[in-house]
């Protein structure tokens, strides 16, 4: 599994709260502004779920996932969960297209984890509306590790939409899954988290599933992925909207 092995090399990253924001595209999709409040709230730990979502306390308006909304983790997860909820909000804290990030919340197999964006909402603008970063990496000889995830959006926290996700297409890279491809950025890096062109991560767009605007993205561990100790399966760094507006329609 990959991320037993990086715990072996590497460090977990530190602290990025107070790291200054890279700029982010805002469009406006049009629509109603009203986002709902979602109907499965609650945060969990390992093997069950509660009715209590968490956040980070008052963030400023940035383009990355503000709250756990709830969690359900599958067997051999544990890893980040101590950590919880800082380590799956703000921006992504990737490790390059050689190596995985350790700031990151393993799912176990078949665990889901559901987020909200509260200041910043998704909406459709041109391509890529949704970046999902992981810590997949090349290996020697030119494949990637990769642990998939099904990715679901919601407007309200009650009707979801999923995108495709071949889990079982190793052939052809797992098209649709989200943890398929390396992470370049990171906080100093100077690789924007919101350009798809090089921030790494697996790109959505809302057109794909006829939503304008999204305020919840739900991750679903495929459970064909590698498991075993605490740090089996899916591992989620963080949620970044490219294309973004506030809710009452305005720009920030």
């Amino acid at each position: 599994m990959a991320l037993s092995a990086l715990l072996a090399l590497c460090a977990c990253a530190g602290d990025t709260d107070d790291v200054p924001l890279p700029p982010f595209e805002v469009v406006d999709a049009g629509g109603d502004t009203d986002a709902g409040t979602g109907a499965d709230a609650g945060t969990s730990d390992a093997g069950g779920d509660t009715d209590a979502g968490t956040d980070a306390g008052v963030r400023p308006v940035d383009p990355f996932a503000d709250r756990v909304v709830s969690s359900t983790f599958g067997d051999q997860a544990g890893f980040g969960q101590d950590r919880l909820p800082n380590v799956v909000l703000g921006p992504p804290v990737g490790a390059g297209q050689f190596a995985g990030s350790l700031d990151v919340l393993s799912l176990g197999k078949g665990g889901t984890v559901t987020l909200e964006f509260t200041d910043l909402l998704l909406v459709d603008g041109p391509g890529v509306d949704l970046l999902v970063f992981e810590n997949a990496f090349q290996k020697v000889g030119g494949d990637i590790f990769a642990e998939t995830a099904a990715v679901s959006v919601s407007d309200d926290g009650a009707t979801w939409y999923d995108f495709a996700c071949a889990a079982t297409d190793s052939d052809g890279g797992f098209p649709g899954c989200a943890g398929t491809h390396p992470v370049h950025s990171s906080p100093g890096s100077g690789v924007s988290p919101t350009d798809p062109a090089v921030a790494g991560g697996d790109g959505y767009d809302l057109a794909a599933v006829g939503l304008t605007r999204a305020r919840f993205v739900r991750l679903t561990d495929t459970g064909l992925n590698s498991y075993g100790g605490n740090s089996g399966g899916f591992d989620l760094d963080a949620l970044a909207v490219v294309n973004g507006r506030l809710p009452d329609g305005g720009t920030p």
